[in-house]
């Protein structure tokens, strides 16, 4: 009576499936997930033919290895079902950033872009501020403006600059940037989180996502982008 070793003949398929190591698992590393079930079937069903009837296979034993071939069916499929969705997020994303080109976004900096004697920025406050400052520089870092805001709640502020100087001077348009200082009604500082208007000029793709670039040269990630005007 010929005896199949049921544990080492299951064992290697499974591992095969898990991508192990072994001696077995490499043999059939190139096999796809309906040739090791055609496999596994085919060792299920010699071993019953053959095995041994005073010391038939553990039933429990057998049932156990069905289970993990079934599992291991259900994670292959899994994960060929998270790689379509994946595919069809970036598919998505992709649509989505190409249709932002030519749009204005609020993100997170400091940048002031000054156009026809226009700028707008804001400001995030963590919490109500009873003095908000907007320090204006040019691009030497020289002082050329500052605006007081007053009291604001907490949340983002917007402002916007003619693009005069202290002076009452017009300044050339161009690149400026900006600082905020706030403070409570007790003389703490309250948080302020500077917030610029950016125009986008082009989509790049950067790894599997794509990153803004703006007409300031800065690139910005497409998840960081905290509203499309």
């Amino acid at each position: 009576m010929t005896t199949v070793n049921s544990t080492n003949s299951s064992a290697s398929i499974i591992n095969a499936l898990n991508g192990g190591s072994s001696s077995s698992a490499s043999s059939t590393s190139g096999s796809t997930a309906a040739d090791l079930q055609d496999s596994f079937l085919t060792m299920l069903t010699t071993q019953l033919k053959n095995q041994d009837p005073l010391n038939p296979m553990d039933n429990a034993q057998m049932t156990s290895q069905l289970a993990q071939i079934s599992t291991l069916e259900g994670i292959q499929g899994l994960n060929t079902t998270l790689t379509s969705l994946l595919s069809s997020y970036n598919t998505s994303q992709a649509l989505q950033a190409a249709g932002a080109i030519g749009s204005q976004v609020l993100v997170e900096g400091s940048g002031l872009a000054l156009s026809s004697g226009i700028s707008q920025g804001g400001v995030t406050l963590g919490s109500a501020a009873n003095s908000v400052v907007v320090t204006i520089k040019d691009g030497s870092g020289k002082v050329v403006q500052t605006q007081e805001l007053g009291k604001q709640s907490a949340g983002t502020v917007a402002f916007n600059w003619d693009g005069k100087d202290a002076s009452g001077n017009q300044l050339s348009d161009g690149k400026y940037t900006f600082s905020v200082a706030a403070t409570s009604a007790a003389g703490t500082a309250v948080t302020a989180t500077p917030i610029q208007v950016g125009t986008v000029s082009a989509v790049v793709k950067s790894g599997s996502s794509f990153v803004l670039e703006l007409s300031s040269g800065e690139t910005v990630a497409f998840n960081n982008v905290l509203q499309f005007m």
